[in-house]
């Protein structure tokens, strides 16, 4: 595969690809046919992400426009396959309708669901390099809005909650046009407190790089409104953060560079151009890995599980990396991902050491000390990497946009050492590059955003090789025995595939789960970013429960996690059975409750020892017989009155099935309900086989 067509770059200027190594034999082709045309294309773009904002299918794209530039209007791409019935892969430019029509100097413009809607918002970073001005929050109407999906509309002032006051940090000088004055590059989002909503890590470089205005954090509020986090409750009465300030967010006081990682001290305020969130020790909750432009980043441990569910950060910078990691400044930008496949995450460095890019492998538990690799043919100019699995061989690759110099493309071996396998002279001035299937032929291509005017390129991959590697879920969370009780609770799973993580965010994932070997039904999880999924199991499941993580990419390969197990208990009695049953081919059936029935919450009911593959028929009454009452030629009934629930399925291979019974508020405690179940698979003279009734009491 490594000798077969890998990328052809569209940009009116190309000029050949310089091949390398094995794929000197490479044949690339230039199209840029799909990329749209007009006005405002040839802008200054910073960055580019993807997301589908219409949910037909495809992969769409944003552009922050703007940068050293001055003021610009940001634009959004629509991938003409799908909805719009054209061409998969090309783009037509619908920023007129579909975007405010603004103008601001844009760093970084992020898709992210911040309403729980289902549908994708934008964060826009905008700097007061130029003008004063912040960020933006842009909602997608569909959804919640109740509009058109995918068009958008300005609600920062509305997005915002106590600036400036009540524990805020920031100086209400700095509030300006429902948001507030700041120098940001790049703002991730994650689920930082583990509440199942998507929280945000604001980054600030500082005017004219000074690195001393902090970088912030906001949680959601669940409905996509945004207060921050600053538990020391200190407020600047400016821009500025000094030493010996608390630290806002983190452990300790500010103190610049430290290398103090107990606490006591933390760096908050650098040159941050670039922030990344992800699990890097293991314990499921998200970290932060800041960076700096001019001076060494920073790793910040959240410390969610340390603390017992209340968020608090750490600097363990001075612990977690080598001395002299990442010397010589010029330190633009990181990228987090699993190189060598072993479940964990591990770091690309860009010009981390002089000038040179590097790769830092994690040893499982967050900690990098030589573990470090420089890349061949890394330079002062390289400005962003991307991982993505080029050649679809399961591992992750880089791409690295140079802002002066050769865009790189570098291949893994598998175990995270990269070997440059192409480099070209690239455009204008690349500044970013995301990745995405966008012409859904099975491979990765990018987008790569151009500075200084110039129009941004589209990166095809010839390989075309198809993906049919499965996300792996090495790590799944186990929060042990448990009572049974109403509600539910959290567990969380790392979720790990050959793709860019921003593309693995949409994975389909699903956690399922089993009580007493009968699988009762699956939930869907949310990517709560970084590689972290979280799904919510019920509280109320009484038995031996297993449950596992099933994640599929956007071509159908599956993958499942080893299975997680605990005990849950109950003290009252919730259940009886009564009566008698009737075999069947497979014998007498079972039916039992796996649950308590609780407001709320949801009854399941199971039943085993059908016929595999067998039809079933199950009955839920408000009375029960005070013997049972043979039908000649049916079966045998236990159950009576009225009909409060039925149901009918077809049994599993296993002769399993299970029922889930919805329950809503204000269910009086102490009433029973009857259930019977019947397999149609009934045996000397009788249509039915038939369960015991079983009695179940309101809890």
């Amino acid at each position: 595969m490594k000798n077969s067509p890998i990328l052809a770059w569209t940009a009116a200027s190309a000029a050949a690809w310089l091949t390398l190594g094995s794929d000197a034999s490479a044949q690339l082709t230039s199209d840029n046919s799909g990329n749209p045309t007009g006005p405002g294309i040839a802008s200054s773009t910073e960055n580019v992400d993807f997301g589908d904002v219409d949910q037909d299918g495809d992969w769409d794209a944003i552009f922050a426009d703007g940068g050293d530039n001055g003021n610009d209007q940001n634009r959004i791409w629509i991938n003409k396959g799908g909805l719009q019935a054209g061409t998969i892969g090309t783009f037509s430019d619908e920023t007129g309708a579909r975007l405010p029509a603004e103008s601001d100097d844009s760093r970084d413009i992020e898709f992210a669901d911040i309403d729980n809607d289902g549908d994708l918002d934008i964060y826009v970073s905008n700097t007061a390099q130029l003008s004063n001005q912040g960020n933006k929050w842009w909602v997608n109407n569909g959804g919640e809005q109740g509009g058109t999906l995918g068009f958008y509309t300005d609600e920062t002032s509305s997005r915002w909650i106590d600036l400036g006051v009540n524990g805020s940090s920031i100086a209400t000088a700095l509030l300006s046009g429902g948001t507030f004055i700041d120098w940001s590059c790049d703002c991730d989002f994650g689920d930082l407190d583990n509440d199942g909503d998507l929280d945000l890590v604001h980054s600030s470089y500082g005017g004219a790089f000074g690195g001393q205005v902090p970088t912030r954090i906001f949680l959601n509020d669940g409905g996509g409104h945004f207060k921050e986090f600053n538990p020391s409750g200190f407020q600047l009465t400016g821009n500025l953060i000094s030493n010996g300030n608390p630290a806002i967010w983190a452990q300790g006081t500010q103190q610049a560079n430290t290398i103090n990682f107990l606490g006591q001290f933390a760096d908050v305020a650098s040159t941050a151009l670039d922030i990344d969130v992800g699990d890097i020790d293991g314990d499921f909750d998200l970290d932060i890995l800041h960076g700096a432009r001019q001076e060494e980043p920073r790793l910040f441990e959240n410390r969610l599980e340390e603390n017992g569910g209340v968020l608090g950060f750490r600097d363990i910078t001075g612990r977690a990396f080598p001395n002299n990691w990442a010397t010589g400044g010029g330190n633009y930008e990181q990228e987090m991902g699993d190189l060598d496949g072993d479940g964990d995450l591990d770091i690309y460095g860009l010009n981390w050491n002089g000038f040179s890019d590097k790769t830092f492998r994690n040893n499982g538990s967050g900690l990098f000390a030589n573990l470090e690799t420089n890349l061949q043919g890394s330079n002062a100019d390289d400005n962003e990497g991307d991982f993505l699995d080029f050649d679809n061989d399961g591992d992750l690759d880089l791409f690295v946009a140079n802002f002066s110099g050769n865009d790189k493309l570098y291949s893994n071996d598998g175990n995270g050492f990269m070997t440059l396998v192409q480099s070209t002279p690239g455009g204008a001035s690349s500044l970013d590059a995301d990745a995405a299937d966008i012409d859904k032929d099975g491979d990765y291509d990018l987008i790569v955003a151009e500075d200084s005017f110039s129009a941004n390129r589209t990166l095809i991959n010839g390989t075309q090789v198809p993906d049919t590697h499965a996300p792996y879920i090495p790590h799944v969370e186990n929060l042990g025995d448990r009572t049974a009780a109403p509600g539910t609770f959290p567990v969380r799973a790392q979720v790990y595939d050959n793709a860019p993580y921003y593309i693995t965010w949409y994975n389909p994932t699903s956690i399922e789960f089993d009580v007493d070997g009968v699988t009762l039904t699956s939930r869907p999880m949310m990517s709560s970013q970084g590689q972290i999924f979280r799904g919510l199991l019920p509280s109320n499941l009484v038995g031996n429960v297993a449950y596992r993580i099933h994640s599929s990419d956007e071509y159908g390969n599956l993958g499942t996690s080893a299975d997680q197990t605990y005990v849950a208990t109950f003290g009252p009695a919730f259940k009886a059975s009564f009566g008698a049953g009737v075999a069947g081919a497979s014998g007498v059936p079972t039916l039992d409750a796996a649950s308590t029935a609780t407001s709320d919450s949801s009854l399941f009911l199971t039943l085993d020892g059908l016929s595999p593959s067998s039809g079933w028929l199950l009955f839920v009454t408000d009375a029960a017989l005070a013997s049972p009452l043979p039908l000649p030629g049916l079966a045998t009934l236990n159950v009576g009155g009225n009909v409060l629930a039925d149901f009918d399925g077809t049994a599993n291979a296993a002769g399993q099935a299970a029922v889930e019974i919805p329950i809503g508020s204000g269910l009086p405690t102490g009433v029973s309900v009857y259930a019977q179940g019947f397999g149609l698979d009934g045996i000397g003279g009788n249509l039915l086989s038939s369960t015991q009734g079983l009695e179940v009491i309101t809890q």
